[in-house]
């Protein structure tokens, strides 16, 4: 079905990290643990442990920039500590047109 949710950015200017937290209209009230990092030569990586189904998991969001003016979202899960991942959401943006 539709996602009805939100993200709630922060960053920490002395560390020069971000924290990027996820609300879910299906789990109100419930903010997701954040996932923190940085972006390094135009590519954003964010990592956070987190549960899938009671079991441990790590999670990584990949922002990069495949075409000019086109950012691409990537959201990765592993249960190998970041051995291996599925990545499992992609999303491609655009801008509108003018």
């Amino acid at each position: 079905g539709a996602y009805r949710a939100v993200t709630l950015r922060s960053f920490n200017d002395e560390t020069g990290q971000w924290s990027i937290w996820w609300l879910d209209g299906r789990h109100p009230g419930t903010l997701d643990a954040p996932v923190v990092g940085h972006f390094e030569k135009g590519v954003g990586t964010f990592y956070a442990d987190d549960t899938l189904d009671e079991r441990p998991i790590r999670v990584r969001f990949l922002w990069t920039m495949p075409e000019p003016d086109r950012p691409r979202w990537e959201q990765a899960f592993s249960v190998d500590a970041g051995a291996t991942w599925e990545t499992n959401w992609i999303m491609n943006f655009a801008r509108e047109p003018d």
